[in-house]
Formats: C-alpha cells, structure tokens, sequence
C-alpha cells in the first residue's frame, strides 16, 4: 500500500502509481546530498500490555464462518510461538510496548519474575517501560529487570524520558543504568533506532515511581533523541510507546524524521475485526497512517491486550531512508480446540467435519492465527502455575450474569470482547458492572461510610457468568491497595468526581483509569460540559433507610475508598490535602480482600439495580446521549 505523503498536497489527486513516484523523487531529507543507502523492506513484530496474563483465556466467543465459536484465546506460550515463525529471519525487529506487569496471580506472587522468564522465551529487541512497572516502585522495576537479564536476552528496557536519580535503584551508578533512551538494531545492512517512551502523568499518578525520578514531556525528549541518532547518520526511526493510541497519533505530528510507532498503555485493537461479533471492533485501522511534523508518513500500530494479539507491521523504506509504504495486520492468538451450540444452546465441542470447515476459515482469515503453545515457554510456565492454580480453585461464589468491564461509558474499546453479554458494554450509559459491584463491597466493609468510591482503571477485568473463584477476584484487583476512610463535604464529593473525570478530558491523562464509579452515590453525567458542569442530580443513599436524597454540600459524609486514589493518585485531587493532612482512618483490609469477603457473604451476586448505578444519565464528549 503506498502512503499519500501530505508535504505533496498538490500531489494528492495523483494516481496511485503517480503518488507512489512523486514520493520517490521526494527524497528523504532536506538535505539534497545526503548519501544514499540501500532500501529496506522491515518487519516489525510486536505485543503490549500483556500484565501478566500469561494463561490462555477459555471460552471465548468469536463468529468463525458467521457462527459463534467458543476458542480458546491468547496465552503466553502462544506468543511465543508466533515469535517463532520469524526465527532465521534476518529484517525483523521484536518489541514489546510495556506493561508486562501487574494484573494477575502470577505478578501477586512472583512480582515480575514469571513475566521476565517468559519474555526471555521470545527474546525481544527491546521492551518500553510501562507505567505498570513501576507499581511497586523503583526497586521492583530493578528486580524485573534484573530478571529479564538474567539470561542470554539482554532485552534492553527503554525509556527516553525517564531519568532515575543516580544512587536509586534503577540508576545505582548512572542515569542509564537500567533504563536506556534508544537502542540501535542493524537490519539486513541498515541501522535502525529504537526510541522508548513512558507516559509521565499517568506513570506520576497512576503508579509508585520514587519522587526523585524525573519524567520528561515525551515529545521533548522523543525528539531530543531523534537528533541525536540522526546526527549519528541512523536514518529509520521507531518510537517504541507507552503512552496510548490517541496520544501515539498526536505525538507522530509534533516530532521530526520518526518513521514507525509501535505502542502500548491504551490496550487498543487495530484492524478490521468486526467478522468476529460486536465485541470485537476495532479503534481505528492497522496500522494507523499518520503524519510527522515534516508531512511525511508515520506507520502507528499497537495490539490489544493481555497475551491475546500479535501485530506484525511491515514498513518500506527508500535509499533515502524515507518511509514510502506500510502495510500489515494485528492478529488474534487463538488454539485449535472449538465449541459451538448444540441444538439445546449448550457449547459443546465440534464434530470432525465441523472441526474441518473452522479450520478452514480460520486459515483463510489474517485476523487470526491458530497455534500450539510452544514447549519450551509451556514448560517454563508449568514451574509457576502450580502453585498459582491452588490457589486459583478456591470457589467464592456465583455470578447469575456477566459483570462486564468499561474504563468511561462511550469509550471506543469494549475491554469485555468476547465475554458473553457484554458485547456492547461500552456503548452503555452505566458503565462498568464490576466497578461497580467492587464499589458495593468497599461500602459494605466499611462500617461507617456513606459512600464508596473506586476508579475505573483499579477494576482489570470482567467477570463472566458462573463461580467465581480467588484466581478471578486477584485478576479483577490485583494491585496491594488497602481500604481507607475519609471525611468530605458534599461539595468536596462533587469535586472529587469533577476532578477524576477532568483529569482524562481536561489534564491528557490516558483512558479514564481515573473514571469514577461509587456505592450509595449516583449521578447524572454530561461530558461535553466544562469542568464544574458536568456532574448533576447528584444523590447520595441512607445506609439506614435506603431513601436516596440530593447531596447536601455542607454536611460531611464519610468516603470509602483505595488508598491509591486517596492519596491523589489518577487525578483524585481533592481526596489528597485530606489524606495528607492524616484525617483519615486505614482499615489496613486489602481492597481484593473485601472484593472477596463480599462476595462470600453474598454467595450469588448479579448486576446491580438501575436505581443502584451511579451513572443514571451519561452523555458523552461529543454530546452523544447513551442508552
């Protein structure tokens, strides 16, 4: 597919062979006389945001052949075999755009090592630190490190600006001890850098970084290093991000002379997945075609989430060292064993003829890539999930229906893709059900709050139908949180919920991880609104009563919530004078504890009511009312 460069606006009319030899003769930089090298065609293999999923998903429903098919989805050691189909191949790059951390079981016991030892089954070129590395600190950051360089990998972990204060732990000795700004891979003959970013605010906001660690504006320091390499005569430029899709795109048109982004941190599935059912649409095309700061094309991709995806983008370069054409596709992981609905709608496994025709489609179709788990990753992965699965089985209680997952109602990404029921959860105005069900057992464990509040981004998954075990509760909330009291004013409540969602529309902070959801609280939302306007009818529940009356702006109403966001973290600006001021009360439960002793003390546990939402009205930021 050759790239419309928009420095040729005249050229836009152009046939597309026309285009294609208007770019050549463009050349690929501003100086005339720079020396020529050969072309090159780069294959750029990547994962993002695999947090510690490292098991296959079971039971997941997709449409092959225009039916519904249960597959199993993703799992580590399937990644690792999709890696493997590249092996001898010499115009390659493997990347992994960050967060490998936190999420599961496997990071609530082994803090990183399980991740470090699968990773090393692949062998990555390079690896972006995600905020999520540093949920634990400095110190935990340089432990998974040391891991992943335990062996013959090496993978370097990059982020250009971050700068850890020398004589902490990520910079014992220099600033770059641990962290690196680039890497410079040699493909087929041709130097190519590798440039890493971090999100800085949410990183700040969202995670545990020492306060002495500097995070730097990502195009500043993007850019500074852009320079710098290409004072050194590299001439291909990858930014390797973790700073989200939208954020990708708005980078690409504020840097020069970058080339390729391949990026993490939004969990952002690209491509034309939609043959696969409503829970599958995508956020916009792979790869994204973009443009730098010198209209001239910039290749962008990501995929997904969770081990579940694999993105292979192909980038073509002239002698110029200038992009003239990207192409490739984002791919599904899925294994070779099937279900379908019998003729009472129970999944059963398919009949060898059946088995042949899914095959067959399954082959036939890009967006998915049917494999066997590779042996050696299996087998490094068995020495962990034994003691992970013991745990894992402990049954909690039943779910009657599925509690479905979505960071701000509108959102583009369905985060619960292939849960049954929750096919357009993120389309709905009441948002995430396990959010909100999470909010209901802050509230119950507290004996003296009148409300709760949790933040969007704390809740990782859904939840579906059926028992729910320790496993599910750990991976629904896997982060150390504890459970924290606060007195506020009504007036500060309505504050607190302004800022959280001002933090995301207002203050660039990614995803509405900071989106607020809330027990015995509930509200009318209107996003296009300014800030101090968008929160209305505001009503709070008698604990006592059950009545629900309007929010009294004076009286002071105590507030349950994670520690996390008490202290100010993702936005929760208000929360933090209060809780620095030490007018608070610490239970000391983990929030994952009271997740579960909820729902041991409910034994069944449905969605809520629709009284007992907090969202009661959600219009979006493009004035879009949700139903």
């Amino acid at each position: 597919m050759n790239l419309a460069l928009p420095r040729l606006r005249r050229a836009m009319m152009l046939t597309p062979i026309a285009l294609a030899a208007a770019l050549v003769a463009c050349g690929g930089s501003d100086d005339n006389d720079t020396p020529a090298q050969q072309p090159l065609a780069l294959t750029i293999a990547h994962i993002n945001d695999h947090h510690s999923n490292l098991d296959a998903f079971a039971a997941q429903t997709m449409k092959i052949g225009g039916v519904d098919t249960q597959v199993e989805l993703g799992g580590f050691a399937r990644v690792t075999q999709a890696f493997k189909a590249y092996e001898g191949r010499d115009d390659v790059l493997k990347l992994h755009a960050g967060d490998a951390n936190t999420g599961t079981l496997y990071y609530t016991l082994f803090k990183g090592q399980a991740d470090a030892d699968l990773m090393n089954t692949i062998c990555f070129d390079a690896m972006a630190a995600g905020n999520h590395e540093f949920d634990d600190g400095d110190a935990q950051f340089k432990s998974f490190i040391d891991r992943l360089h335990a062996g013959a990998c090496q993978t370097p972990v990059l982020a250009a600006n971050i700068k850890p204060q020398v004589g902490t732990p990520l910079a014992p000795k220099a600033a770059d001890d641990y962290l690196k700004p680039y890497t410079i891979k040699t493909v087929k003959g041709v130097q190519v850098g590798i440039i890493g970013l971090t999100v800085k605010g949410k990183t700040q906001n969202s995670s545990s970084p020492l306060a002495t660690t500097v995070f730097e504006d990502e195009a500043v320091a993007a850019q500074r290093i852009i320079d710098q390499l290409k004072g050194q005569g590299v001439k291909h430029i990858v930014l390797l991000t973790h700073i989200g899709y939208q954020a990708d795109k708005a980078l690409a048109a504020r840097l020069t002379d970058v080339d390729a982004i391949i990026g993490g941190d939004s969990h952002t599935l690209l491509g034309d997945f939609s043959h696969l059912g409503s829970g599958y649409a995508a956020a916009g095309a792979y790869p994204t075609q973009a443009v730098n700061k010198d209209d001239k094309p910039v290749c962008i991709g990501q995929a997904w989430e969770y081990s579940k995806a694999i993105g292979e983008m192909r980038v073509s370069f002239n002698d110029q060292g200038e992009v003239t054409a990207c192409g490739g596709q984002a791919a599904l992981v899925i294994g070779d064993s099937f279900k379908r609905q019998d003729a009472e709608g129970k999944w059963a496994a398919v009949d060898a003829a059946t088995q042949q025709q899914i095959v067959a489609a399954v082959n036939a179709d890009p967006s998915l890539k049917m494999l066997t788990a590779d042996a050696g990753a299996a087998s490094v992965l068995k020495a962990y999930s034994g003691q992970v699965d013991e745990l894992k089985k402990q049954t909690i209680g039943t779910v009657t229906e599925a509690l479905c997952l979505v960071r701000t109602p509108g959102h583009t990404t369905n985060r619960s893709a292939g849960t049954p029921g929750c096919e357009d959860a993120n389309k709905l105005a009441r948002g995430s059900d396990i959010a909100q069900v999470v909010a209901q057992s802050f509230l119950s464990a507290s004996l003296r709050a009148d409300i709760a509040i949790q933040n969007a981004g704390g809740v990782r998954v859904p939840v579906k139908a059926g028992p729910i075990t320790m496993g599910d509760a750990f991976t629904v909330l896997p982060f150390t949180n504890v459970l924290v009291e606060l007195p506020l004013t009504g007036a500060q409540v309505a504050a607190v919920l302004e800022d959280a969602v001002a933090a995301y529309l207002d203050a660039g902070q990614a995803e509405g991880g900071g989106h607020p959801y809330a027990a015995g609280l509930r509200w009318h939302l209107d996003m296009s609104q300014a800030k101090g306007a968008r929160f209305t009818q505001i009503e709070v529940k008698d604990r006592a009563t059950g009545n629900w009356s309007a929010i009294d702006p004076a009286k002071t109403y105590i507030v349950a919530t994670n520690d996390f966001i008490a202290k100010g973290q993702d936005g929760y600006a208000t929360f933090k004078p209060i809780y620095d001021s030490g007018n608070y009360v610490n239970n000391y439960l983990l929030y994952t504890q009271t997740f579960v002793d909820y729902i041991r003390a409910q034994g069944t546990v449905s969605r809520p009511a629709a009284g007992e939402y907090s969202h009661q009205s959600v219009i979006t930021k493009d004035g879009t009312k949700l139903p």
